[in-house]
């Protein structure tokens, strides 16, 4: 078996919204890899004392606890578990009601001697290679599938001169948009303190013998791909499997320091947290 993971701050001042992990059962058969990429909530209040790396540490633990030592558990009921555990611990002193309430996307893959189960929630990444070298995408669509009407907001955002007041004005009203649409029908889903979100997740089963590697990414990893346009998933997949999953994140950071302002790519962030995990298992 074959580990490697690396995870690294967009803003080395700002902690680490990225949790990422992976644990083998005391049997020696099998193993669990979880991410997640914390919701950076906007400047304002957000109806908790805690940071979202606090949230994300919480429920990445116990979603890593969860699926590896109650196998009998799917992955989505171990998700919806955690969520509930996490969301105990702090609703005494928090208003775990509130849309910016610390959320996080969610990534996690659990391997058997027989079969390799997986589960994407928003728009972290999931890549599995399978035995005879093709690479299958597991992406969860939904944050890409927003309203025309809110795809324009976007676009008029990012039409805007960075550091005016008319953009930070319109990525408000654009930012109100997204959030209106965050954990209800019609629109897409995170990891908050409601475990039914858990089964909205995309999930799904593949035989052990046809993957040969599982490469997980946050969003802040897979721009490589979707942002920069640097090659397909299945080249992501090939990088990080031959020089590991530093050099893709590097890769990242080379891609957005020739890039500050965003004007060729045009992102919300122009560095982002950056979490990979590969499994060769």
């Amino acid at each position: 078996m074959r580990i490697a993971l690396a995870t690294e701050p967009g803003d080395p001042q700002r902690p680490n919204e990225d949790y990422a992990s992976v644990a083998l059962p005391a049997s020696g058969q099998g193993g669990v890899l979880v991410l997640l990429d914390g919701v950076t909530p906007p400047e304002a209040a957000y109806g908790c004392r805690h940071t979202v790396p606090w949230f994300t540490a919480r429920l990445g633990g116990a979603m890593l606890e969860l699926s590896v030592s109650h196998r009998d558990m799917t992955l989505a009921e171990a998700l919806a578990a955690a969520i509930s555990r996490t969301a105990a611990v702090h609703r005494g002193t928090c208003d775990l009601s509130h849309a910016r309430t610390p959320q996080a996307t969610v990534v996690a893959a659990r391997w058997s001697a027989d079969t390799v189960e997986h589960l994407v929630l928003s728009d972290s990444a999931l890549l599995l290679e399978h035995a005879d070298g093709s690479v299958h995408p597991v992406l969860d669509p939904r944050l890409d599938e927003l309203p025309p009407e809110v795809r324009a907001l976007r676009a008029a955002v990012r039409a805007l001169p960075r550091g005016s007041a008319e953009r930070a004005a319109a990525g408000r009203e654009y930012g109100r948009a997204v959030e209106a649409l965050r954990n209800v029908e019609g629109g897409f889903f995170t990891a908050a303190a409601d475990p039914a979100v858990a089964a909205r997740a995309v999930t799904g089963t593949t035989p052990r013998a046809a993957v040969r590697s599982l490469t997980a990414l946050s969003d802040g990893a897979g721009r490589w791909v979707e942002v920069f346009g640097e090659g397909s998933w299945a080249d992501c997949a090939g990088l990080v499997a031959e020089e590991g999953p530093q050099a893709l994140i590097d890769r990242v950071r080379a891609a957005e320091a020739a890039d500050p302002e965003c004007a060729a790519y045009p992102r919300g962030k122009a560095r982002d947290d950056a979490a990979v995990v590969f499994v060769m298992p």
